[in-house]
């Protein structure tokens, strides 16, 4: 078994579209609109087969996003060096996105990074 995607909502479709292609390398498809219920998604596609559907529908609710919080605590991607990691964290920052811990190399013996990506919601660079 594997699991086939991960799905998050977003407030801006096409600005957390842009920052998965642009930044994490992902693929987009052309998009999804159900007309009668204003739902639309896109599926990011990685390299190694790994999915992430984005989506948006006119009722949902924009809860606060406390890094402690139960439920998922971050989309974590592997780059495949440290100083991938490096560079990319540098880049992700010096575009606005803020460092939350790193690049370090952690307890458990992972070198990584993690801010805090598109809408609040963490991200975490790792080899």
């Amino acid at each position: 078994m594997r699991i086939e995607h991960v799905a998050m909502y977003v407030n801006d479709l096409e600005k957390a579209r842009n920052f998965f292609v642009t930044y994490l390398g992902g693929t987009s498809n052309d998009g999804y609109h159900n007309v009668r219920t204003g739902f639309r998604s896109y599926f990011i596609s990685f390299e190694d087969g790994a999915r992430l559907e984005i989506m948006k529908k006119p009722e949902q609710v924009d809860s606060p996003k406390d890094p402690a919080r139960t439920g998922y605590a971050h989309l974590a991607f592997s780059v495949g060096s440290r100083e991938k990691v490096d560079e990319l964290t540098k880049r992700l920052k010096e575009a606005g996105y803020p460092v939350i811990s790193g690049p370090r190399t952690t307890g458990d013996g992972y070198y990584e990074s993690c801010l805090v990506g598109i809408e609040g919601n963490l991200i975490e660079l790792t080899v």
